[in-house]
């Protein structure tokens, strides 16, 4: 699996927009403490654990990322802002530049792709060959197809009062 990053967009909301920016450092220690026991996990170790590891991977997934939101609010850093700032400098990227059609072809490219997966799922359902390949595919365009949504229309309020309630009952339940 090469592109581990995509499934952590599509489960962990918190950790991705970590890995997207500067703290992508303390997302990948985060996930690889909680995934294989260790801090200083390689990419290659943590795609074979997400790859392999079926539902428990995906549970210790949400648990990291519910704790890091947690530490994340401790330190007082707004991993929302920080995700924010990227998007302000793809939209001043943009602009600067006057290359429009780049992110809307992507746009167009990514939402046919994510929903023409899903047709073909919901159709077909899923093939006894490739099937789990499919699936990947379709976490990770369902991620790009976030991100396309948040480039286009801003992430809202609620989403980060969501976020913030999710985060504090975690902690709550936590040891």
């Amino acid at each position: 699996m090469k592109d581990w990053k995509a499934i952590i967009g599509a489960v962990a909301p918190s950790l991705a927009a970590a890995l997207g920016g500067p703290l992508a450092g303390a997302a990948v220690q985060a996930l690889s403490a909680s995934l294989l026991g260790k801090p200083d996990g390689t990419d290659a170790e943590l795609a074979t654990a997400i790859a392999t590891g079926g539902t428990d991977a995906l549970v210790k997934i949400r648990e990291a990322d519910q704790a890091f939101a947690v530490r994340m609010r401790e330190l007082d850093i707004d991993l929302e802002r920080v995700n924010q700032g990227g998007i302000a400098d793809a939209r001043a990227r943009e602009q600067k530049t006057g290359d429009s059609a780049t992110p809307r072809t992507l746009a167009v490219l990514i939402t046919m792709g994510f929903f023409g997966v899903l047709t073909f799922l919901l159709l077909h359902g899923v093939p006894a060959q490739g099937g789990e390949a499919l699936l990947v595919m379709l976490g990770a365009l369902g991620a790009a197809w976030g991100s396309v949504v948040t480039y286009y229309f801003g992430s809202s309020a609620g989403s980060a009062q969501k976020t913030e309630h999710l985060a504090a009952a975690a902690a709550k339940v936590q040891p």
